[in-house]
C-alpha cells in the first residue's frame, strides 16, 4: 500500500497558540513521544526566531533518531544558515524554507514582482540545498494563489533542488474540491513534479483542514502536515489523528496508509494537552472525551448489541480502553442493565422494570448517574456519597505559603490531613492525595461559571489518569476552591482499589 508521510508540526505551528509555549525539556518529551508514535518528520522549530527555539531544535536533534528533524526559515540567507547550524546533530535534517505564492502576498506583503519573487525562491532553495540534503519549499498562501503562477514556482524550486514541495492553505480559505483540483493541476502541469514529494499543510479557519488534506492526498499528495489535537495558528491545523484514522477507516477508497502506531494516539494526545495546558474539546473527533461516549438510549442499545451499529472506529485502536455508556435521563433499560452488570449486579426483567423508573427520577435530578448511584438503586448498602469532603479549610496569600486542611469521610470513618502547596488548589490536591494514596496524574482542570456574577456557582471538571486510563470528576459550589476539592476527590475516588486507603495521617473516630 502506498505511504503518506506524516509531517508533525505540533512543536512549531502548534506551539504558536497563545499561552501554549513549551520549554526545551517539554519539547523533547513531546518529540520522543512523536518518535514512538511513528511520525516521519518532526518540525522542531524556527531557529532564527529566538535562542530558545534554536536550542530546542539542537536538543531535539540529539534526542530522537528515527524521524527527520525539520527547521523552518524564511527565504532569507541568515535564516537558512542558522537553521543549518541548529540541525548539525540531526541524523537526517531538513530545512523548510519558502515564500508567498498568492498575489496578495507577492504584491501586498512582499511588495515585489512575480518574477523577482520566483528568483528569490530559487536562491533560497539553492542556498539551503548547499547546506543539507533535504529541502522542503513552502509556497505560502498557495490556497489563494493562481494555479498557473503556483505551477511556475513549484517547477522552478524543484529544478533548484527542493525535494519536498509544501502546498499550504495558509488562511484556510479553500473548499475540498477546489483544493483537490489545485493539487491535480500541479501534477498535470509541472513537468518535473515526479522529482519531489508533494505535501499539504491546511489550516482550519473554515473548518475544512482535514477535508482539504484528504482531498490533497486523493489527488496525489504524499505528505500530510498535521498537529496533535489539531492545534495551531488561529483556528488550528489539520489534526494528525483525524488524517490517520480517516485513511484507515476509508482505506479501500484512498489506498494509502501511514506508519503511525494508532494505539499511541490517545496517550500522545493527552501528553500534548497536558504540557501545553490546552484542554481537548469534548466533542473533538477521535480523542475528545465524548468521541466514544453514548448517552442516547437508542444509540446505547445499538452499541451494546454491536459496536459497529454506531462506531466506525474501535476505541482500542487509538489507545482508548473502551466505549463509554453514559447514564442520563435519555438512557434506556439496555444501558442501565449493561452498567449494572459491569458492577456485577444482575437483575431479572421484573427487577429491572422496578428499578428503571427510580433510575429516571434520579437521572433527571443528577443529570448523570455514577456507579455508587447504581449500587444504591439496586438495593446495595452503599451511599452514593460514601466518600465526600466533610470539612475544608484553606489559607493562602501573596506573602504566605498556601495550606489546606481537609477532612474526608469514607465508609463511616473520617480522615484528615494538612498539606502545604504551590497555591490553594495544589495544597488541596496534596492533602487529598495524602489520604487517598491513588498515585494519579492530573490531566485536565476546568472551571466554569454557571450563571455569571460574583456570587455565581463555580462548576469544576477534573480529569486524572493512571496507566493511561482517564477518570473524571465534577464539583460545584459558590466557593470555587471547595468545588475544586470536590471534583478532585470525585475523580480519584473512581480510580480502582478504593478500599486500599491505608495508613491515613490521622483517623478521627466518630
Amino acid at each position: 500500500m502506498d505511504k503518506v508521510h506524516i509531517f508533525d508540526t505540533t512543536l512549531r505551528d502548534g506551539e504558536q497558540v497563545p499561552g501554549c509555549q513549551l520549554n526545551t525539556v517539554e519539547k523533547i518529551e513531546i518529540a520522543e513521544a512523536l518518535e514512538l508514535l511513528g511520525v516521519d518528520v518532526i518540525e522542531a522549530g524556527f531557529p532564527v526566531s529566538s535562542p530558545g527555539d534554536f536550542k530546542s531544535v539542537v536538543e531535539i536533534s540529539k534526542a530522537v533518531s528515527n524521524p527527520i528533524i525539520c527547521a523552518l526559515t524564511r527565504a532569507v540567507d541568515n535564516d537558512i544558515e542558522v537553521a543549518a547550524q541548529a540541525l548539525k546533530h540531526a541524523k537526517r535534517g531538513r530545512i523548510h524554507t519558502g515564500i508567498g505564492a498568492s498575489d496578495q502576498h507577492v504584491l501586498h506583503k512582499l511588495r515585489t514582482t512575480h518574477e523577482k519573487n520566483i528568483e528569490r525562491a530559487i536562491h533560497a532553495t539553492k542556498t539551503a540545498r548547499n547546506l543539507v540534503e533535504e529541502v522542503e519549499f513552502y509556497c505560502e498562501d498557495a490556497g489563494r494563489a493562481r494555479n498557473e503562477y503556483l505551477a511556475q514556482m513549484v517547477e522552478a524550486v524543484i529544478k533548484a533542488g527542493a525535494t519536498v514541495i509544501n502546498i499550504p492553505d495558509t488562511t484556510g480559505y479553500c473548499l475540498p474540491d477546489e483544493f483537490g483540483a489545485k493539487i491535480k493541476y500541479l501534477f498535470d502541469h509541472v513537468s518535473n513534479i515526479d522529482k519531489a514529494i508533494i505535501s499539504v499543510h491546511c489550516h482550519n479557519d473554515l473548518g475544512m483542514a482535514t477535508a482539504n488534506t484528504l482531498a490533497g492526498i486523493k489527488n496525489g499528495a504524499r505528505q500530510a502536515e498535521v498537529t496533535l489535537n489539531g492545534i495551531g495558528e488561529r483556528a488550528g491545523n489539520t489534526s494528525l489523528e483525524e488524517i490517520v484514522m480517516a485513511l484507515r477507516a476509508r482505506k479501500s477508497e484512498f489506498g494509502v496508509d501511514t506508519d503511525i502506531d494508532a494505539k499511541k494516539i490517545y496517550p500522545t494526545s493527552r501528553l500534548v494537552s497536558r504540557l501545553m495546558r490546552m484542554p481537548v474539546q469534548p466533542n473533538k473527533a477521535i480523542v475528545g472525551r465524548n468521541a466514544f461516549a453514548h448517552s442516547s438510549g437508542i444509540h446505547q442499545d445499538g452499541v451494546i448489541k454491536d459496536r459497529l451499529n454506531y462506531e466506525i472506529i474501535d476505541p482500542e485502536d487509538v489507545g482508548i480502553q473502551e466505549s463509554a455508556i453514559i447514564l442520563t435521563a435519555r438512557s434506556g433499560r439496555a444501558a442501565l442493565k449493561f452498567n449494572l452488570e459491569r458492577l456485577g449486579i444482575y437483575l431479572n426483567t421484573e427487577e429491572l422494570d422496578e428499578t428503571y423508573p427510580r433510575f429516571l427520577e434520579l437521572a433527571d435530578e443528577k443529570k448523570d448517574v455514577n456507579e455508587y448511584d447504581l449500587l444504591a438503586l439496586a438495593g446495595k448498602t452503599v451511599d452514593a456519597r460514601a466518600t465526600h469532603i466533610e470539612e475544608l479549610k484553606v489559607t493562602s496569600g501573596n506573602k504566605e505559603i498556601a495550606e489546606a486542611h481537609v477532612v474526608i469521610e469514607h465508609e463511616g470513618k473520617r480522615f484528615e490531613a494538612t498539606k502545604k502547596g504551590n497555591g490553594p488548589v495544589d495544597a488541596c490536591f496534596q492533602a487529598i492525595d495524602s489520604i487517598m494514596k491513588k498515585q494519579t496524574r492530573l490531566e485536565e482542570y476546568l472551571v466554569q461559571s454557571i450563571h455569571g456574577g460574583s456570587d455565581d456557582v463555580g462548576k469544576v471538571h477534573i480529569q486524572v489518569s493512571r496507566n493511561d486510563i482517564v477518570f473524571y470528576g465534577f464539583g460545584s459550589d459558590t466557593d470555587v476552591i471547595l468545588a475544586t476539592a470536590k471534583a478532585y476527590l470525585d475523580a480519584v475516588s473512581k480510580v480502582p482499589d478504593l478500599e486500599d486507603i491505608e495508613n491515613p495521617e490521622e483517623e478521627i473516630h466518630a
